[in-house]
């Protein structure tokens, strides 16, 4: 079949923040990305100040507002800190947008060419969930730090080892209640993406909350968007705790492939970070279920990872406690071996993980 909208892959993911020299250190120095770019004030960027940091193949791009009546100053108000743009390379910008716009997305920036020294970028931006928009991005003329306008600040131009973060696994969506399917359809409609896991509120459940997901991916399966909507229970399901503090829907989680999870998981803890706390009666359990993997249990269970089996292999996985002070973005650290699925045998061991975090907020 003719493939309407090819993706080649992830190509970066824009925080707006409150400050970003600050929080690039916090990503250089607890997650372990090396400094690649920057933009601002110094390369005649004036209403903001952007630093690119990257791992393996992730970049992040993380950007400030310098002015309180700036586009990112006032998305930083209304949300904190979190993702605005998800970048995807495509072999053609233009063609991506038209294909995208006369499917029903929203058109955010039509498509131009921008150059430098380096050569030349060609891109373009649709609107997707909340205020997160998708920005095609065509770099096959480029040979620059990220995109022109940015300078290259890499002491010799090549990345630090870090903790072993390798790629981007998937990023995760939360919308409102009953705006899941129209996503869906969304994704279906505008970028010939499938729908290869549904879990229902049966599935994802405890005794106080559940939630509905659904996970679109392209042909390839390198581009992965599950979605999550709250459903009905006793008390507010983390994905309406998210909604309130985010102040609508947007992007609830990124997750990294790692290659050697306990070593990433070994190193993020040693700089820092702190991780979902999974109860003891998990680990008694886990090894009947899931059987026979490469790793040490008893290293899954001291540094509290998750493991899941699927038809084709099982997985590694742990969540990062959320990354700022409201309760919105978080990180997952994955390891897959075969397994193509999202740990559903983890979802209520992680939910009630979430819970007690809820819980400590006053937010259950």
């Amino acid at each position: 079949m003719n493939d309407f909208m090819p993706l080649e892959g992830w190509d970066h993911v824009e925080l707006w923040v409150g400050n970003a020299k600050q929080a690039a250190f916090f990503y250089e120095n607890a997650l372990g990305f090396t400094r690649t770019a920057y933009a601002g004030p110094e390369t005649g960027v004036r209403d903001r100040a952007s630093y690119v940091v990257e791992q393996g193949d992730i970049r992040l791009v993380l950007t400030s507002g310098l002015r309180g009546n700036n586009e990112v100053s006032e998305f930083t108000c209304r949300h904190g800190d979190g993702v605005k743009d998800i970048g995807l390379q495509v072999p053609s910008a233009a063609e991506a947008y038209r294909q995208a716009v006369q499917r029903g997305a929203r058109g955010i920036a039509e498509p131009q060419w921008v150059e430098d020294e380096h050569g030349k970028v060609e891109l373009a931006a649709i609107g997707t969930y909340g205020e997160v928009i998708h920005t095609f991005v065509n770099r096959e003329e480029y040979a620059g730090p990220y995109l022109p306008g940015y300078r290259s600040v890499s002491e010799n131009g090549h990345l630090s080892p870090g903790v072993g973060l390798k790629a981007l696994d998937h990023v995760v969506g939360n919308v409102e209640l009953g705006r899941m399917n129209h996503w869906v359809g969304f994704y279906e409609r505008v970028f010939g993406m499938t729908n290869i896991v549904h879990f229902g509120d049966d599935q994802i459940q405890t005794e106080y909350s559940a939630l509905m997901s659904k996970v679109m991916s392209d042909g390839s399966g390198k581009i992965k968007f599950p979605i999550n909507e709250p459903a009905e229970g006793k008390r507010k399901s983390q994905i309406e705790e998210y909604l309130e503090f985010n102040g609508g829907p947007g992007v609830q989680h990124i997750a990294m492939q790692s290659e050697d999870i306990v070593r990433t998981v070994e190193a993020m803890k040693e700089r820092g970070i702190a991780f979902l706390d999974t109860p003891e009666t998990y680990y008694e359990e886990v090894q009947g279920r899931v059987g026979e993997i490469n790793e040490d249990y008893d290293d899954l269970e001291r540094l509290r990872i998750l493991a899941d089996r699927d038809e084709d292999g099982y997985l590694l996985q742990i969540f990062t406690k959320t990354a700022q002070d409201r309760p919105t973005v978080f990180f997952e650290v994955i390891e897959r071996h075969g397994a193509t699925t999202f740990g559903e045998g983890n979802f209520k061991a992680l939910f009630e993980s979430i819970e007690r975090e809820q819980a400590l907020r006053g937010n259950l």
